[in-house]
């Protein structure tokens, strides 16, 4: 994770708002008629940038302390993906447009980051006139009690308080004709939070009432005459739709705009309650168990859940924070994107890959978390999950190389937008066409469209063998377990098989 400043905050917001528009690109089928054939991205792959270090995670939203850190291509070649894209999924709309985006701070003022600030948003200050809009929910972990949220505060103020956001921010995107609204995190309570700012807590957490907010000013600039609203997000963003899809949906519907198909988008929010390779001390969200810093986040915070998952799990909300619990109650469509050896869910874990070759049990563990998750995500009607180890997708410059049996994020996220489609219109499902998306193979990167790897202190990147063997990988013993030959095994691997 990083402090707010200008420069990482211009790069932050132009990459979330390139990848961001590009999805809403993939949301706006019907109004073009070519369709998109074939599920593989029609660029080759580029040469990675020389070795950078931990440089490049800085412009991230979050970052972690592994030593395997994915290889990022610098913005003008990832704006020449997102201009090739469009042009390949839509020609007659794919367009280069100078924007401006401007930050706009909410009109109920009662309703605050964490430090009393005004929240707010920030939307392009022309509305495009296109009835599909997008709201992206920023993610960045939490605090959970006094003493870390005010070293939170000291250090990562900006996901706090609005006191240092700018006002304006200026790109020039290759983007399709529609709405993008990019809300910043500041409340710190995985967008949960229904509480004022008290003498006890020290803090607001409004997170909940941010995104309620929002969706009402933006109905008196457009979105009124929305046919279909997005609500995507990454990492606690992720988690944040999962917990406020069918709120937004509900309280549109109270508002009388029925006409307005509200769907969701959660990447990278998909964790798990599971038990820590090894026990520590609960001191900050890095080193307590997950459900431990959720119980007592949700107490904090006066977080609040989705009200049929409150009903399943009465007296133990905390349940509806972890994406397999609160998901059987979600009534809106929800595409999930997940990685299945998440860097976020190892870290809370206690997974720490020191550049050591891992231990036989942290061998073991990480392979059973990709299980876990993988049977998690085996009732999900629409989803994405590639057998990689990293964290967060869409806001990812190599988000559109990515495939998962031969099929691509944007081809699956655009089968998706089509199947919804034809299911209201009562037709079949298009054909070859797939949205339930999850690999088979049971390593870390054993798909070999997964981000590249580097070794953090040589700065040598790493194929699939090396990699595997250098996190410990049993050459001798794996093919014993598959019942093969070892030289047989290694050939898969090369091969990428």
């Amino acid at each position: 994770m990083r402090i707010w400043r200008k420069d990482v905050t211009k790069m932050t917001l132009i990459r979330v708002v390139s990848s961001v528009l590009l999805l809403v690109l993939m949301q706006s089928g019907a109004l073009c008629a070519r369709r998109f054939r074939g599920g593989r991205n029609p660029q080759p792959r580029r040469s990675p940038p020389p070795p950078t270090y931990r440089a490049d995670r800085g412009d991230t939203t979050e970052s972690f302390p592994l030593d395997f850190t994915a290889v990022e291509e610098n913005m003008d070649n990832f704006m020449t993906q997102v201009k090739n894209l469009a042009q390949s999924l839509y020609p007659c709309s794919a367009q280069k447009l100078d924007y401006d985006m401007r930050l706009n701070f909410l009109e109920n003022t009662s309703v605050t980051c964490n430090d009393g600030s005004p929240a707010g948003y920030v939307l392009p200050k022309e509305s495009r006139g296109s009835r599909r809009w997008l709201i992206f929910l920023e993610g960045g972990w939490y605090c959970f009690n006094k003493e870390n949220c005010d070293s939170r505060y000291e250090t990562m103020r900006r996901l706090m308080s609005s006191s240092k956001w700018p006002q304006t921010k200026t790109g020039n995107p290759h983007w399709w004709n529609a709405n993008m609204v990019f809300v910043p995190y500041c409340s710190s309570d995985v967008w949960s939070g229904a509480t004022a700012k008290t003498d006890q807590s020290g803090y607001a957490f409004m997170g909940s009432l941010i995104i309620q907010e929002v969706v009402k000013d933006l109905l008196k600039k457009g979105l009124e005459n929305a046919k279909v609203l997005l609500l995507a997000g990454s990492s606690a963003g992720g988690t944040g739709v999962l917990l406020n899809v069918d709120r937004v949906a509900e309280m549109l519907e109270g508002l009388g705009h029925t006409a307005i198909q509200v769907r969701g988008l959660s990447d990278s929010g998909w964790f798990l309650d599971n038990k820590q390779y090894h026990c520590t001390d609960c001191v900050d969200t890095a080193s307590c168990a997950p459900t431990e810093t959720i119980k007592r986040g949700i107490k904090y915070w006066g977080g609040m859940v989705p009200e049929r998952c409150k009903q399943a799990h009465e007296g133990e909300e905390w349940n509806c924070f972890f994406g397999y619990r609160v998901f059987p109650s979600i009534k809106s469509p929800v595409f999930v994107v997940q990685w299945l050896f998440d860097e976020a869910q190892l870290t809370v874990d206690n997974i720490q890959l020191t550049g050591q070759p891992v231990q036989e049990g942290q061998w073991r563990y990480i392979q059973n978390l990709g299980t876990e998750l993988r049977n998690t995500l085996k009732d999900v009607p629409a989803m994405f999950a590639p057998a990689c180890l990293s964290h967060e997708v869409i806001t990812r410059n190599y988000w559109i190389d990515v495939q998962v049996k031969g099929t691509s994020l944007p081809r699956a996220l655009h089968c998706w937008d089509r199947s919804l489609n034809d299911n209201r219109n009562n037709k079949a499902p298009p054909k070859g066409c797939p949205v339930h998306l999850i690999d088979s193979c049971p390593w870390p990167h054993c798909n070999p469209t997964c981000p590249t790897i580097r070794d953090q202190f040589t700065g040598q990147e790493m194929n699939v063998i090396q990699f595997l063997m250098h996190m410990g990988f049993d050459v001798q013993k794996m093919a014993q377990q598959q019942g093969m030959d070892p030289s047989k095994l290694l050939g898969m691997l090369s091969s990428g098989s």
